[in-house]
């Protein structure tokens, strides 16, 4: 058995090594060295990896991270939510959001036109012109298809970006499937059923979509999970490669604690009862702030595979 070791600062230490030590520490750092390791080995045994974040992923600075790491084929599959869809195109149509503080006077905010995302904001103009860009994307997408399932709209969306931190440009570059199972949750939701109104015979096809989830993957192919934050992104994972018998691989990382039996709080153990993730996995379940741990982690994992000349 292991003995715990003390973390001390060397000059020019780099991610790397402080994540090794964090590995010795104790409590959530060990979880952050394994998720680190989790990660590589699951590109180096060539499973599939299905990425699942909450849309405040987007809204923070891990958009670009995200890009990147569909450029580098660290992601097979996303799921993802309607905010982070609008975010993202937001950002690519060249719209800033703004750091406050936890603490702001939201009434004020409110009198200003400022939505406030934790101690980010977003303005309602972008909003505004969030709704002129992708209604015209819409009008587009119309002339060529009337009924489309959400994946194939967000490939079409991210084809008429011109913007490498997009994920949703990225993605379609790539040929790496974006499913958003509650696409109408948030303003695009509005402005699907406000475009249906004026096209009566435009259908966005969810149960196509389920179907395309499900075949995404099979019983032959390794796979592997890594859920930011919890809700229906992480859900539909676990829930469509359960019928594929489960992930070979897991890394979760939740602000929740599994005691009240939400699926958000859910540990990687809890799902092994499912089958969502097979008894023998190499999993771990980090407990903190997705946008912190996953890029160190993740910085972890591809220094690794950099190394073994795995990725480039």
């Amino acid at each position: 058995m292991q003995s715990v070791n003390d973390i001390k600062w060397k000059k020019g230490m780099n991610v790397g090594e402080l994540i090794n030590q964090f590995g010795k520490a104790g409590f959530q750092g060990i979880e952050l060295s394994r998720a680190a390791e989790i990660i590589a080995k699951m590109k180096r045994d060539k499973a599939k990896i299905f990425v699942t974040f909450t849309s405040n992923m987007i809204t923070s600075g891990m958009r670009g991270f995200f890009a990147q790491l569909v450029k580098l084929g660290m992601i097979d599959v996303i799921i993802t939510t309607a905010g982070g869809i609008e975010e993202d195109i937001m950002r690519a149509m060249g719209e800033k959001f703004l750091i406050t503080n936890f603490n702001a006077d939201d009434i004020e905010l409110h009198e200003k036109g400022l939505n406030r995302i934790g101690n980010l904001l977003i303005s309602n103009d972008s909003y505004a012109k969030f709704e002129d860009t992708f209604t015209g994307m819409l009008e587009d997408i119309y002339k060529k298809e009337k009924r489309i399932t959400p994946s194939k709209l967000l490939n079409e969306i991210g084809k008429k970006l011109k913007d490498e931190d997009s994920f949703l440009y990225q993605a379609a570059k790539h040929n790496v499937p974006i499913f958003c199972p509650a696409i109408t949750d948030g303003s695009i939701g509005f402005h699907l059923y406000f475009f249906q109104q004026n096209h009566e015979d435009f259908i966005v096809d969810d149960i196509k979509d389920f179907k395309n989830m499900m075949t995404s993957t099979s019983w032959d192919e390794r796979k592997g999970v890594i859920a930011l934050g919890g809700g229906v992104a992480k859900h539909y994972a676990i829930l469509i490669t359960m019928i594929s018998g489960g992930f070979d691989y897991g890394v979760y990382i939740t602000t929740m604690t599994p005691f009240d039996g939400s699926l958000s709080g859910a540990s990687t153990d809890e799902a092994k009862s499912w089958g969502k993730i097979k008894d023998d996995a190499d999993a771990t379940t980090i407990v903190g702030d997705a946008t912190v741990f996953f890029p160190l982690a993740m910085t972890k994992a591809l220094d690794i595979l950099a190394e073994e000349g795995i990725i480039k």
